[in-house]
């Protein structure tokens, strides 16, 4: 059983940023594909980006692409989401997700963990 952390969230104004961070535990961290999701207020949860488990690939909903970064350090057993040029359509609670496959997924289902997520507000 896998535990996911995330911190980091906060208060931002738009076009800064902000760095989410996801420590795990309970399992082999370097098992594990790495994702972020988020879900704003009122609408499904989305895909945001992927991290394969060790060669990092990285993967992006186009609507982040070029704004965010994905990485993770298997060491710290920590996946990190680094959000630049932030706007008011990020404002989300943010969740992080861990999947055994190396299959390219950004469906929910295919995620085995999921963190309790951490809140970002981008004010305009």
């Amino acid at each position: 059983q896998v535990q996911l952390v995330e911190s980091g969230g906060g208060l931002v104004q738009a076009g800064g940023s902000l760095g989410l961070s996801c420590a795990a535990s309970g399992g082999t961290f370097s098992n594990y594909a790495m994702g972020w999701f988020r879900q704003a207020p009122g609408k499904e949860r989305e895909f945001v980006a992927r991290i394969s488990k060790s060669r990092g690939y990285t993967y992006y909903a186009d609507s982040v692409k070029g704004r965010f970064t994905i990485s993770r350090d298997n060491a710290k057993n920590t996946v990190y989401l680094q959000m630049n040029s932030l706007k008011p359509e990020d404002t989300a609670v943010y969740y992080c997700a861990a999947d055994k496959s190396a299959i390219l997924a950004t469906t929910i289902g295919a995620y085995d963990y999921w963190g309790q997520g951490t809140h970002v507000t981008v004010s305009s």
